[in-house]
């Protein structure tokens, strides 16, 4: 089990919105670079979205631009997952984890937590 814990997945009509939290126990995640992944029915983990406090930037996959939008509370060590528009095909379990890129793949840096699913209906 990793250290940071996901919740505020659910089941959401499409059209929906829900917001997801990250938190941990351990470092400030603004010393990290922090993401966002999800792993849907029958397929890979992939990466969703990602912030560097640091830099002050923020990255998103394309399929979520527009919809999703990362944002963290250091005081309240949390990180957030706004998700607008809620569509069938974002239906995951969703992780947060300190991570990376390289080679245009993002990874992860510390084990996985155990997620939170968000089931999004037609």
């Amino acid at each position: 089990q990793g250290q940071q814990i996901e919740s505020g997945g659910g089941l959401v009509q499409a059209g929906g919105s829900l917001r997801l939290s990250c938190t941990a126990s351990g470092r400030p995640f603004s010393r990290y670079t922090m993401g966002w992944f999800r792993q849907a029915p029958g397929k890979e983990r992939e990466f969703v979205a990602a912030i560097n406090w640091s830099g002050g930037s923020t990255i998103y996959a394309e399929s979520v631009k527009g919809r999703f939008t990362i944002s963290g509370d250091n005081a309240k060590m949390t990180m957030y997952l706004q998700m607008n528009s809620l569509r069938p095909e974002d239906t995951a379990v969703y992780y947060c984890v300190p991570t990376t890129q390289e080679s245009g793949f993002w990874y992860a840096l510390d084990a996985w937590g155990q997620g939170t699913l968000v089931t999004v209906s037609s």
